[in-house]
């Protein structure tokens, strides 16, 4: 070694390994080497060497990326020229230049894990040593103030209280995600306002997401901002319609999303805080405030939060992604507008016509009897009435195909008692026994999800035509 060289070593008492190499560290400076010890827990452990810190703040740890102990870096002229982590005996010799070093010792020892790893300690050095790279406004609080209710305060909560987003647990959020943490996801209505990955982590918090779901809710605000998804439309509308989010694919089961009983309430973390990391950053980040853009007459509970994963259990029916033309492999998310939830119960019926009767019924009544222009639908079939389908034979499509055809409504029950009707050409409604198809100016579509006990399905009914508000499909990215 030069005599511009430098030997730093970081170690730790509670590393076997550290304890191993303790006498090595003494030999390098008995033969006049240039040695700095940087302890990270208990700086005694290093007695008896002449140049010993406390490194117990970790600063030096993290300036030098040091992820396990033991770790000896050589300096050049104050530049790193090499290191060795953990104890490689022949790594070790190079580095010092000694051809005997650590004769009496094995080849080779692995190292622990150096405290910069435990839990959380990352995004904690990050924000301590000023490195955060994150560029939204600071909001400093004094200590005795409430950091739940200074949110209520600012207007940034959906009525419930949300997890103050402090720097660090932005940080960690963002670890979900590889993506940057100033990319653009998109400009979020009303007030088109750009929103960055970062602004995404800092609602994603305040949800209650864990990082894993980052990829999830981030490809929900692509779909959603899509124009075809129409979500200003949808924040402007008065009806009570709000963005409904549905999960397919590996990344449901991975996150622990629920797809099976109770699936539209509460309880499952994935689902209730994906969907409200959605509605908060149309909230904080578009502007998108009830009695302000939001002039709903009655709004939903899915204004909090809507969010689903899709049952994918039984391949007899291809799931709703994979109807979209999805590798089963694939992870998506939908999203669509929805204004609720209505029940179809039928617990009498044996055949799929006997069932699909009931589901006639339903389907005819949403928004009126009479209404056929921007009526949208999901019908959700429950497990037992899918048993049903499926032990008879039917597929998903001729399922479909059969409640088109009986949820057509004849022009004279569209028009009666009305001075006109909204979206007939003069021709439609010069025949009166003209057939209309209920959903034939919208979506319709067909999903599975609920739980096994119970002959139950729903429809979430929305607002929507052939080629505005429709359903759009995005894969999540790795």
């Amino acid at each position: 070694m030069s005599n511009s060289s430098k030997l730093i070593a970081v170690v730790k008492r509670d590393c076997p390994t550290c304890v191993l190499v303790l006498p090595v560290l003494h030999d390098i400076e008995r033969r006049g080497h240039s040695l700095e010890v940087h302890v990270e827990d208990d700086p005694s452990f290093a007695a008896g060497l002449s140049t010993v810190h406390d490194a117990s703040d970790l600063g030096v740890s993290y300036r030098l990326d040091v992820h396990a102990v033991p770790t000896v870096i050589r300096l050049e002229e104050g530049r790193e020229a090499a290191r060795a982590v953990g104890w490689n005996r022949d790594e070790w010799r190079a580095l010092t230049g000694i051809a005997d070093l650590g004769a009496d010792l094995p080849a080779f020892r692995p190292g622990c894990g150096s405290r910069t790893q435990e839990p959380g300690m990352r995004s904690r050095l990050k924000v301590r040593f000023g490195n955060t790279g994150l560029a939204a406004r600071r909001v400093s609080l004094p200590e005795s103030a409430d950091a739940a209710e200074a949110c209520f305060d600012r207007g940034w909560t959906d009525g419930l209280p949300v997890v103050p987003p402090t720097e660090e647990r932005v940080l960690d959020m963002l670890d979900g995600t590889t993506r940057s943490p100033q990319d653009v996801v998109g400009l979020v209505p009303p007030n088109n306002v750009p929103c960055t990955v970062e602004k995404v982590a800092i609602n994603a918090v305040m949800a209650g997401c864990k990082p894993e779901y980052m990829p999830v809710v981030l490809t929900a605000i692509e779909a959603a901002l899509a124009p075809e998804c129409g979500l200003h439309a949808i924040l402007a509308t008065t009806n009570a319609v709000a963005p409904v989010v549905m999960v397919n694919g590996p990344i449901a089961r991975a996150v622990g999303m629920n797809s099976k009983g109770n699936v539209f309430g509460q309880g499952n973390r994935a689902n209730a805080a994906i969907g409200r990391a959605l509605q908060l950053v149309v909230r904080n980040v578009g502007g998108g405030r009830p009695g302000e853009i939001d002039r709903a007459v009655f709004g939903n509970p899915g204004k909090y939060t809507f969010c689903f994963a899709e049952d994918e259990e039984d391949d007899d029916w291809e799931s709703f992604a994979a109807s979209r033309g999805f590798a089963p492999a694939a992870s998506t998310v939908t999203v669509f507008p929805g204004d609720g939830v209505t029940p179809i119960v039928d617990h009498m019926s044996r055949t799929p016509e006997d069932l699909c009767r009931s589901y006639v019924g339903c389907l005819r009544a949403v928004y009126n009897a009479g209404q056929v222009v921007s009526v949208s639908a999901f019908l959700v079939v429950g497990r037992e009435h899918f048993i049903v389908f499926r032990d008879a034979g039917w597929s998903k499509q001729r399922v479909w195909d059969h409640l088109m055809e009986n949820t057509t409504i004849p022009v004279r029950d569209i028009v009666s008692g009305r001075a006109g009707a909204f979206g007939l050409s003069p021709e439609e409604q010069a025949d009166p026994d003209r057939p209309i198809r209920k959903f034939a100016r919208g979506n319709f579509n067909i999903i599975r999800a609920g739980g096994h006990a119970g002959k139950y399905s729903a429809i979430i009914s929305s607002i929507g035509s052939n080629d505005a508000l429709v359903p759009v499909t995005r894969e999540i990215r790795p």
